[in-house]
């Protein structure tokens, strides 16, 4: 059997356990730099306040609706999806993290437990030690848990938020209640083609030939039909490590200058040479790109992007910044007011195996100064040593006005009883 466990409203929620005033009232996250709405509470949708709405549009409606908005606080909400997933990972040895927000359980030799029971257990305890609340949904198959966890977030008085799959009379009534395009795994495009074909329910997709699926879509897809006829065919993922690793923002505010846009292309860079060292990798290509504002019209667009190939790999912060920064220079046109920027890091080989080249190679000081710089930065948090060419107030400088304090990542954050 597998279970997917889903956070209910999670950003929402994790505002809530540190602010119990915004129970019951609607709630709105804003994205990176406060710019349209990317989760809201039930409250929220119950207004029709739409997914992707601009801010500065729908500022009015939210005062008047008393919609509480705030800015994403993502070190906290990464924080507290830890804590989630290693509560779940009691329950099982078998979990696949899916988002921040949603982890798959596969229960290997669990034949006589009572999984209703046992999913109101994953769900007391989420909630008791993180005041997280979740859906279960349980099923012989992935494809299907996704289906129950689906009614069980749908109806949560008839279920309690938990619903288990546990027959083939309660399979065939879910699928034939659940619609097309809220199956997991089919997009717009896919299920408008699947609506061609008199397909408009995931029973219906049960149906089709086996050889037509096949021939007609992708192996994904077929597998998608077996595992929702109750044939598991999807397993768990494995953690695996990045071909590809990149870090794109958008910024504050336009830069026509080179010099904020070189300070802004390092800080992405440093960040890229982290990532690669904490997953043990060095790179030979850097990608830098930058774009202009294609929102505003009105002013003269530009995009580009350009590539720096290395004779040696590297996950060193210097060498990966003043590469990263000599090609934002290249490509960089005077007068364009940008917007965004990003580095990706590919071509990755393992820092301890890969091809020496007898002419060139890195610096032998980097890799003891990068970890030196790791393990202080690690320890004191908040990135305290940095590049020179970084700016040393902050790491990602975006508009954050709504912004509630870092409950559980920042010492100064902390909630302080009174007794």
């Amino acid at each position: 059997m597998y279970a997917l466990v889903d956070c209910n409203n999670f950003y929402a929620s994790c505002e809530r356990v540190f602010n119990p005033n915004l129970q019951g009232k609607p709630i709105a996250i804003l994205s990176n730099n406060d710019g349209c709405v990317i989760s809201r509470s039930d409250e929220a949708k119950a207004l029709n306040l739409p997914m992707g709405a601009p801010i500065f549009k729908w500022e009015s409606f939210c005062k008047s609706n008393h919609i509480h908005v705030l800015s994403s606080n993502y070190p906290l909400y990464g924080d507290m999806s830890s804590r989630v997933m290693s509560i779940l990972k009691q329950f099982t040895p078998d979990a696949e993290v899916y988002s921040i927000d949603e982890s798959f359980l596969q229960f290997k030799g669990f034949e006589n437990f009572n999984f209703d029971d046992y999913g109101n257990q994953i769900r007391k305890r989420v909630l008791k030690w993180t005041g997280i609340p979740t859906s279960v949904g349980i099923a012989p198959t992935k494809a299907l848990s996704k289906v129950a966890n689906k009614i069980a977030r749908k109806f949560p008085k008839q279920t309690k938020g938990v619903y288990v799959i546990d027959s083939e009379e309660k399979r065939i009534k879910a699928l034939k209640w659940i619609k097309i395009e809220d199956v997991w795994g089919i997009g717009r495009r896919l299920a408008k083609r699947l609506k061609e074909k008199g397909c408009y329910t995931a029973f219906h997709f049960t149906q089709l030939p086996d050889e037509w699926v096949r021939k007609t879509f992708s192996i994904t897809e077929w597998k998608l039909q077996k595992d929702l006829q109750g044939i598991p065919t999807l397993q768990l993922d494995e953690v695996k490590d990045k071909q590809a690793i990149a870090t794109t923002r958008s910024f504050e505010y336009t830069f026509s200058d080179i010099d904020n846009i070189k300070e802004r292309v390092s800080t992405f860079a440093s960040s890229c040479a982290e990532k690669l060292r904490k997953q043990g990798s060095s790179c030979y290509v850097i990608i830098v790109t930058l774009s202009s504002d294609r929102h505003k019209k009105d002013l003269e667009q530009h995009r580009a992007s350009t590539s720096v190939n290395l004779s040696y790999p590297t996950n060193s912060s210097l060498i990966i910044s003043n590469c990263a920064v000599s090609a934002v220079m290249s490509i960089f046109k005077t007068g364009i007011k940008y917007k965004r920027a990003g580095v990706i890091v590919t071509g990755l080989v393992p820092v301890d195996n890969f091809q020496l080249n007898i002419f060139e190679h890195e610096n032998p000081k980097h890799q003891p100064l990068m970890q030196a710089i790791d393990s202080m930065n690690s320890k004191y948090k908040n990135y305290k040593i940095k590049i020179g060419n970084q700016d040393l107030k902050r790491t990602w400088k975006m508009r954050q006005e709504r912004l509630s304090p870092r409950y559980t990542t920042n010492i100064n954050d902390i909630i302080k009883v009174k007794c």
